[in-house]
């Protein structure tokens, strides 16, 4: 195809194609590069001090700059309502975690405490959270139960004797079963809160270790559809593991696998030994609690702050149930007795630790994931920026500091963190700081109160706060309409958790997710390209109409990267498409002529084209696998006469080919190999095969 003057419409001469120069990149040793940092890393002076103390403790920052006029009522209101909202939640979620009431509250109190020092985020509420305490309780109710305690008894002791030396008889007359650990007997909820605050320790030194290495990357590998699947199972999970409690029943908490199957099967077995009164109660707070979500989501542009429905339920509840004795005339399971103050900071159990040493990954991940996705989230929808290193050194300590204070696994939650995006907060630090003096009189004074307090009623409120995730289900077929891989790994994801396990479900989550993402690499959309109109642009002939395929020339997009694991697709998709395979081609010519002397020139003629030229603009990177697939291309087409050209290739590409010197030695034949546009590459190809045509009718 030759060139034509717009003026004098006679053709041009042909040029050759013009290659760009590359900028020479100096690049340092090594050594030296490690010598610098080194310095860098070890020099003291105040200004580094000082920005290191900001950078460790952003409160420092921000503190001094807070406007005090501007800001404070909307936090403090905003702080008011959230610690209403987590009183109910954190004793409600104990039940989830299996340790006793009181330990919500104080993991509550600690983490706002500490990321009031230490947190970005403006807007993200950090504390307990529904997936981290059943994640946490799967842990506590394994070791309580390989320890010996039976799990279908009420907790009876106070949390005050933890750690204590010895246990009295409990109300059975008995002796408790006791278990020795760091010199200690310790009861069933001692050691159960004992072995929640190992698997939180390792936690937060799992973040903190995730920080000092730069491994935030980790979470990139949480895929939307898979975190939004394995919540939903979880969900599901966390219903089951409530529902006994909404009728009474008194049965184990199912260990290992198929918790959900199992659970259901055992409540319908013992369906007939309902406690009416847990059923009443249970109906009645549903009610209320549905009642009230509904109001708030229909009215919430006129509401200016959340209805406090669970506080109303739970305040209702235990003085129905204290007046009305539930506990000693109808057998209803209360909370039983809180205590106030705080007990004695203990050091984390290191013998339990190798045993939920696995365990406390999956928190890790999981905690720190959602901690950063809704600190983005919100930081975006805001218009300021956090620091995704910082936040996960902030959620570390909330886990390791609050361990040694007897409190579990911590988290960002998006309930409570949209319930102060909704109440006007402006400084989520100051905001979780008046949450943390609302947990902190409920702990001073108030405590003892939620003696009554009925346990069904604390179900009702965790199964409520799921609805928001259990109305995923409704979203199944939008998903598939949208992107059938991705509902897919919802439903895997999903699937997985609710029916195996929740460790389990996350981790087959992922695996499926990154083999989607594999499969696709594997299974890429391939084309022939077509030349539109008169212009330099080609594209799929299959996409668009009106497309023109040039001339005894071949144009095959590959829209993946060319790797050992996609090689063979890569050739057969390149042979389907442009419908010569070399091999086969070579095969019948040494048929026709019985002996395996190869005649290109008859096998020449009988093709329809020439070259094939190869459009890499949708392969990002290639390995030694794509670089030496691309040389055997070359050759065996040779073989049989046709040409093949590379185009469109990007700077990765280019640098892996010239090191496996693909263009000859000292990239010799890159000139007519290479071209940076596809028409480049067309012309030269119908250029060169003129020329060899020529040649042959003067031979």
């Amino acid at each position: 195809m030759e060139e034509v003057s717009p003026d004098t419409e006679t053709p041009l001469a042909p040029q050759p194609p013009r290659l760009l120069e590359r900028r020479v990149r100096q690049q340092q040793p090594a050594a030296a590069i490690l010598k610098s940092k080194l310095k860098n890393g070890l020099t003291c002076s105040g200004p580094k001090v000082r920005s290191t103390l900001m950078g460790f403790f952003p409160v420092v920052r921000w503190l001094p700059k807070y406007k005090l006029k501007e800001y404070i009522w909307g936090d403090v209101m905003s702080g008011l309502i959230v610690g209403i909202i987590l009183v109910p939640q954190a004793i409600a979620y104990c039940l989830l975690a299996g340790v006793p009431p009181i330990y919500g509250l104080y993991t509550s109190f600690y983490a706002n405490i500490i990321y009031f020092l230490m947190g970005t985020s403006r807007h993200v509420s950090v504390g307990i959270f529904s997936l981290m305490s059943l994640m946490v309780g799967q842990v506590v109710v394994r070791e309580v139960f390989d320890a010996g305690f039976d799990l279908s008894e009420d907790s009876t002791p106070s949390p005050h004797e933890l750690f204590n030396e010895t246990l009295d008889l409990n109300f059975t007359g008995k002796p408790e079963l006791t278990v020795e650990l760091m010199g200690m007997q310790l009861g069933k909820d001692s050691y159960a809160i004992a072995v929640a605050a190992a698997v939180t320790f390792l936690a937060g030194v799992y973040q903190i270790l995730m920080a000092v290495f730069r491994l935030g990357f980790v979470s990139v590998y949480l895929s939307a559809p898979m975190l939004d699947g394995f919540a939903t199972g979880a969900s599901v999970t966390i219903l089951t593991v409530q529902a006994k409690y909404l009728l009474g029943l008194k049965i184990p908490r199912h260990q290992g696998y198929g918790t959900v199957v199992v659970t259901w099967f055992n409540i319908f077995a013992n369906i007939h030994k309902t406690n009416l009164c847990d059923l009443i109660t249970s109906a009645i707070c549903i009610a209320i609690l549905v009642a009230g979500k509904e109001i708030q989501d229909r009215y919430k542009d006129r509401l200016k702050i959340p209805l406090p429905t669970e506080l109303v339920v739970v305040a209702g509840a235990t003085l129905a149930s204290h007046f009305g004795e539930f506990n000693t005339r109808y057998h209803s399971s209360v909370s039983g007795h809180i205590p106030t103050g705080f007990t004695p900071p203990q050091v984390p159990a290191f013998s339990i630790m190798p045993r939920v040493a696995l365990d406390a990954i999956p928190l890790a991940v999981i905690s720190f994931a959602f901690t950063v996705s809704l600190s983005e989230m919100f930081a975006k929808k805001h218009g300021y920026s956090v620091r995704p290193n910082q936040e996960m050194v902030a959620i570390g300590l909330c886990n390791v500091v609050p361990s040694f204070f007897h409190c579990f696994t911590t988290s960002a939650a998006l309930a409570k963190t949209m319930v102060k995006d909704s109440t006007g907060c402006q400084t989520q630090q100051v905001s979780s700081l008046i949450s943390a003096l609302v947990v902190l009189l409920v702990l001073l004074f108030f405590a003892p109160y939620f003696r009554a307090l009925q346990k069904c009623v604390l179900a009702c409120i965790i199964i409520v706060s799921l609805r928001g995730a259990l109305r995923k289900f409704r979203d199944v077929p939008a998903k598939w309409r949208a992107s059938r891989m991705d509902a897919i790994v919802w439903l895997v994801a999903m699937s997985a958790t609710a029916l195996i396990s929740v460790e389990l479900g996350l981790l087959i989550g992922i695996v499926f997710s990154m083999s989607c993402i594999i499969y696709k690499t594997q299974n890429p959309k391939v084309s022939l390209l077509g030349r539109v109109d008169d212009i330099d642009l080609y594209e799929d002939v299959e996409e668009y109409k009106n497309l023109t395929a040039p001339s005894r020339v071949k144009i095959f997009r590959f829209q993946a990267p060319l790797y050992f694991a996609n090689k063979n697709s890569f050739l057969k998709s390149l042979y389907k498409a442009v419908g010569v395979e070399p091999f086969l081609e070579l095969a019948k010519t040494n048929g026709e002529t019985n002996n395996f002397d190869v005649f290109v020139g008859l096998v020449q003629k009988e093709l329809e084209f020439h070259t094939i030229v190869l459009d890499c603009s949708a392969i990002p990177f290639i390995d030694s696998t794509g670089m030496a697939t691309f040389k055997a291309l070359v050759k065996e087409y040779e073989e049989v006469g046709i040409s093949v050209l590379l185009a469109c290739c990007n700077t990765s590409v280019i640098d892996a080919l010239q090191k496996g010197e693909f263009f000859g030695k000292n990239n010799k034949d890159i000139s007519s190999l290479l071209f940076y546009t596809v028409h480049a590459a067309v012309l030269h190809a119908n250029r060169a095969a003129e020329e060899k045509k020529a040649e042959d009718s003067v031979v």
